[in-house]
């Protein structure tokens, strides 16, 4: 009797473990945002991670882990546990360009999972506003007239503004002067000043600066015109078939995390950047682009083939 009774218990005995397994999120979850606090990308992990816990029903840690641009935070995330509870606010410089231009101790496909995208925002072509060119053919022209005579500036080797930039010369076959800055702010700087005559800033850093005239937008990157700059075409309609680049942000954890967890995981996500996440992400002119895992997985590959490509034409390699 004894023997039945053990042996008719056992199926609700082996499937407590499952069930337990399959209770997720189980604790509050760990948010590695790969820079340091109080810039974009933090505004928009913290901004994200608020609406999504309240779907997941936990509370995200947003921590800060800046430094090797990025690479110590990638690393971080790629050895964690594969059960979801960390998770890395990827981004173009982690899983775009730098896997494109420098050897890393990362593999941005094999060592992550991807969880989903967040959103993106367009890069602008600008230039000072005492440069005589009013649309990217006379910047064009502009160019072709004074060869090595123009400068531009990039907030670094290997960054997105300089790789858009290159991408431009290399399309309209044309050259200018590459001058690298640690960060975007100093690269506005000498752009205001004069001392440098162009850049490919990201929108949200370029606006307040071509809101005050001092800078002239002459194009915008991305399928469609943006709403805050309606006004200013885009690359293709200024006669760049299939040019693009965009500062894109999105969500990966550890290689191996369990197809039932990236589902809830994704779901949620997507759930969370509908409704007012939109205005409140305007600040960085992000605009959010729900995909499935499957797809932001693709996304992810894409990216780093076309800038790995473009580095390769270019000849940028640099040292990790």
């Amino acid at each position: 009797m004894k023997r039945r009774t053990l042996i008719a218990a056992l199926p609700a005995t082996l499937a407590a473990p499952a069930l337990h397994a399959q209770a997720f999120p189980s604790r509050s979850l760990r948010y590695v945002v790969p820079v340091a606090a109080g810039g974009g990308s933090d505004l928009v992990g913290r901004t994200v991670c608020e609406r999504w816990g309240r779907l997941l029903g936990q509370t995200f840690v947003v921590e800060n882990i800046g430094g090797g641009g990025g690479v110590i935070a990638c690393q971080t995330v790629a050895r964690a546990a594969p059960d979801g509870h960390t998770l890395l606010q990827g981004y173009v410089a982690t899983h775009g360009t730098s896997p494109a231009t420098r050897k890393l101790p990362y593999d941005a496909v094999r060592d992550f999972t991807p969880v989903g995208m967040i959103g993106a925002t367009p890069n602008v072509l600008v230039v000072n506003a005492e440069l005589p060119v009013q649309t990217v053919a006379q910047f064009v022209e502009h160019l072709r007239a004074r060869p090595g005579r123009v400068s531009y500036g990039s907030a670094g080797p290997g960054s997105l503004t300089h790789l858009t930039m290159e991408l431009f010369k290399q399309q309209a076959g044309v050259f200018a002067v590459h001058i690298p800055y640690r960060g975007i702010a100093p690269a506005f700087n000498d752009l205001l000043g004069g001392q440098t005559q162009a850049m490919f800033p990201g929108l949200a850093a370029a606006l307040p600066h071509v809101r005050s005239g001092r800078v002239r937008a002459l194009a915008v990157t991305g399928a469609a015109r943006h709403a805050l700059l309606k006004d200013v075409p885009t690359m293709v309609e200024a006669g760049f078939a299939g040019f693009d680049a965009l500062q894109w942000y999105g969500v990966v954890g550890p290689a191996g995390l369990p197809a039932p967890v990236v589902k809830t995981l994704n779901d949620t996500l997507n759930a969370a950047l509908g409704g007012d996440l939109r205005d409140k992400l305007a600040a960085e002119a992000v605009e959010p682009q729900p995909m499935s895992p499957e797809a932001f997985g693709a996304y992810v590959r894409d990216d780093i083939a076309r800038w790995t490509l473009l580095a390769r034409e270019r000849g940028i390699q640099l040292d990790s």
